[in-house]
């Protein structure tokens, strides 16, 4: 058996037009499909975030406590990237860099709180 790479990333979101405006309007990821799932009892946002990768965010009312996980993009510079999203409003943590690989990383969240990583 070979995996290939993955397909999609699932997260749960409180808020459809906080969720719409971080993802979509400050980090660039393009809609795919937006349907609302009356028969499930939430809202289902496709996102490309490349090629081969999904991002399916669900928006549910009184989603669940926050898990300790969290989604890391992958960068070619993550001071142009924090740049990026600062000017957008969006907050990072100071760069580190990773302790085995010696790579740039940072953190910042998403509307619900959900950490986000950059990552060279």
């Amino acid at each position: 058996m070979r995996l290939d790479a993955i397909h999609h990333v699932a997260i749960i979101v409180s808020d459809y037009e906080r969720a719409r405006e971080f993802y979509v309007d400050k980090l660039g990821l393009e809609v795919i499909r937006d349907n609302e799932r009356p028969h499930k009892g939430d809202r289902k946002l496709d996102l490309r975030l490349n090629d081969t990768c999904e991002l399916e965010l669900f928006v549910v009312p009184n989603p669940p406590a926050r898990p300790s996980r969290h989604l890391a993009f992958a960068v070619e510079s993550v001071a142009d990237t924090v740049a990026e999203l600062e000017a957008r409003g969006i907050t990072c943590e100071p760069i580190r860099h990773d302790e085995y690989t010696g790579r740039a990383m940072t953190f910042f969240f998403d509307p619900d709180g959900l950490p986000l990583e950059l990552h060279e």
